[in-house]
């Protein structure tokens, strides 16, 4: 399948790159300074502890919400504005069914498994997220829907970048392809370090490259859509991640030159200026020195680079390309990578939801996570990395039609009271299926699983052990777990 033009890897890389010379000699754009500060490492707290082999976790955020009736919790012999537009398929478990429009991973699913029955009391978008992003069901004090706080509790992936220590000279965690921000411009909480501090931000790797200004949302550009128009891709978009190289003709040696003579200039304007601020900046350029000399990197951003049957394989689409990075990622030596497999909230399938679902994001899904489990399997990495895949809430039972909606055309609306957690690798029992809905899919019927469960899981396949704690700013110690792994997953 041919890549259309706006997307193909660029002929002159650096124009997105981080080159040398954006800042004094050494050159970091200072739009990439917080990514470089997830490799900064609080030696004093590190006790997570001896492992005897790198782990790593893909956690798959379906931002806007998944109807677990629609994919992986269909409920067949429900009433039809219950059970929807979809038929269900058999997968290679015998007596366990998902949805029409997954018949990829219906054909893998001994590979995988899912808990029907994580639930949380929240329905709407912002403390959804906090609470999925987080592993923390109770909203803290002072938390603002609107914005990032430094009340929130850390994400997952910042939690990752305060205790693990860094492999290969890689962040521990990266979050891609891009971060979750609402078409208004409102910044979605729950990706950030909160309590941690901005220090331990997991390094954001800006891929997906367009400018949303009327919804349009999807796997660009092959599965691009606008809620009520249908099909449809932001002009120029591009999927390229930042690169972090050096200036163009820059020899190893001249490089070196520079940073030699400017630790001299820093050596003199310490004298004026020890704050910890400045030591702060310090450790950066001296993580960033490493990054930039390092190969690895490099190689683990460039999707573009691999072989045109795995791109084909993965899809070459924003959906493809990410999973397809977040497998390089792990491979050099990031611990935890959250992949948001759709921009702000595609998943929110209030109106045309059958049509979306099935037209332009549940066939990419099937493709590039299908791809991403094969792919680890033939590389013998699946039983060391897990994959996770949910989203901040599931969706109503009952179909409704918006009133007012352009398309008339029905959909479900927010629920958090249930929703399907997906899993695989990281020892998880192929074929395996935890928990259960009631008949309507409403609610959690048996084994009900909290956000916390999810958390635990994740923590236990990063071999985290369960007495470990981070420490605030005050020195005072902060559990990472706040729940048990789930029972029966692995």
């Amino acid at each position: 399948m041919a890549t259309p033009n706006a997307c193909q890897h660029p002929h002159i890389p650096r124009r997105a790159a981080v080159q040398a010379g954006a800042i004094s000699l050494l050159g970091l754009g200072t739009n990439h300074a917080a990514g470089l500060r997830a490799m900064q490492r609080d030696e004093a707290d590190q006790t997570s502890g001896a492992r005897p082999r790198p782990r790593a976790v893909i956690y798959i955020f379906l931002s806007g919400g998944l109807a677990q009736h629609d994919s992986f919790d269909p409920k067949p012999d429900a009433p039809a504005d219950i059970r929807g537009e979809f038929s269900p398929i058999a997968t290679q478990t015998p007596g366990v069914q998902i949805c029409e429009h997954l018949p990829l991973l219906a054909a893998c699913s001994n590979k995988w498994a899912m808990v029907r029955s994580l639930t949380h009391p929240y329905n709407e978008h912002s403390i959804g997220h906090h609470v999925m992003l987080t592993g923390r069901t109770k909203t803290p004090q002072g938390f603002n829907p609107n914005k990032p706080t430094a009340v929130d509790y850390p994400s997952l992936a910042s939690i990752a970048t305060k205790v693990i220590p860094p492999r290969n000279n890689l962040p521990p965690a990266a979050v891609l392809p891009e971060k979750l921000i609402h078409v208004t411009g409102r910044t979605i909480p729950g990706q950030f370090g909160g309590e941690l501090g901005d220090r331990y931000d997991p390094w954001f790797i800006e891929a997906s490259r367009y400018r949303d200004t009327d919804y349009v949302h999807g796997a660009f550009p092959q599965y691009g859509f606008q809620r009520v128009r249908g099909s449809e891709t932001p002009k120029g978009y591009r999927y390229e991640a930042p690169r972090i190289e050096l200036t163009g003709g820059m020899l190893r040696n001249q490089f070196q030159s520079r940073v030699s003579l400017l630790n001299s200039i820093e050596q003199q304007r310490a004298a004026l200026d020890s704050s910890a601020e400045q030591l702060q900046y310090d450790r950066h350029r001296q993580a960033a020195v490493s990054m930039l000399m390092e190969g690895r990197v490099h190689k683990a951003l460039d999707v573009h680079a691999a072989d045109a049957k795995t791109q084909d394989r993965y899809g070459r689409n924003s959906f493809g390309w990410s999973l397809l990075m977040a497998r390089q990622l792990v491979e050099a030596g990031v611990s935890l990578v959250q992949v948001n497999l759709g921009n702000d909230e595609s998943w929110d399938t209030h109106e045309a939801a059958f049509r979306n679902l099935k037209n332009y994001l549940l066939p990419p899904t099937d493709q590039a996570v299908s791809a991403l489990l094969h792919d680890l399997e033939q590389r013998g990495m699946l039983d060391d990395v897990m994959i996770v895949m949910a989203g901040e809430f599931g969706r109503t039972p009952r179909i409704f039609t918006v009133p007012g909606a352009k398309t008339n055309l029905p959909g479900r609306d927010h629920w958090g009271a249930v929703q399907t957690v997906f899993f695989a690798g990281g020892g998880v029992n192929g074929g395996t299926v935890i928990g259960s809905s009631d008949t309507t899919g409403g609610y959690p019927d048996s084994e009900p699983q909290t956000p916390e469960n999810m958390a635990a899981t994740i923590y236990q396949a990063l071999a985290l052990p369960k007495d470990l704690v981070w420490k605030d700013t005050l020195g005072r110690p902060h559990q990472v777990y706040h729940g048990e792994p789930i029972a029966g997953l692995t």
